[in-house]
């Protein structure tokens, strides 16, 4: 049976929630998150997530199951105008107690070092999986495509022409 809060709390202890096998849903204001700030046009706009914690049955592996979805303002670099990015991510993240053990973990598990107190803040867990998911240079899927050839000036070939200079003299 899943248990379902509205919120998760501040911080929780993974291990004993892994054991219990406890599943937490909430919704964040975009305002809220500190580090995403400077990805984003604005900060309009809330994330819902919901956290999973068990083990898999087979390979004994504690994991939390990060579940996002929202949409991020961004602006586009072909058009500098502000679009809307949609971010649906399902992330199972390994629980790992030192850096040694991440080399054991199975396929289709990301690594996540847990403290040594077992505290782990959901919102910073939250927030570091939109990080990585903002492109790296956001495009909206309406922007033109730019194809064209830009033929260069005389100017600048005449500057890129190491000889250009010599070729001048010479004609004195």
């Amino acid at each position: 049976m899943r248990l379902m809060s509205a919120n998760a709390p501040e911080s929780l202890d993974a291990w004993r929630l892994v054991n219990a096998r406890r599943w937490f849903d909430g919704q964040v204001s975009l305002a809220e998150l500190n580090r995403l700030h400077g990805l984003l046009v604005d900060a309009e706009g809330q994330c819902s997530y919901a956290l999973e914690f068990g083990r898999d049955d087979i390979l004994q592996v504690s994991y939390v199951q990060l579940t996002l979805e929202t949409v991020l303002p961004l602006v586009c670099q072909r058009s500098l105008k502000r679009f809307l990015y949609p971010i649906s991510s399902v992330q199972r993240l390994g629980l790992i107690r030192d850096e040694a053990d991440e080399a054991s973990l199975p396929e289709g598990y990301e690594a996540l070092l847990v403290p040594e107190d077992g505290q782990l803040k959901p919102l910073d867990l939250v927030e570091d999986e939109l990080v990585l998911a903002v492109p790296l240079v956001p495009v909206s899927p309406d922007s033109e495509l730019v194809e064209r050839d830009w033929e260069p000036t005389a100017e600048e070939v005449a500057k890129v022409n190491p000889f250009a200079a010599l070729a001048s003299l010479k004609k004195q």
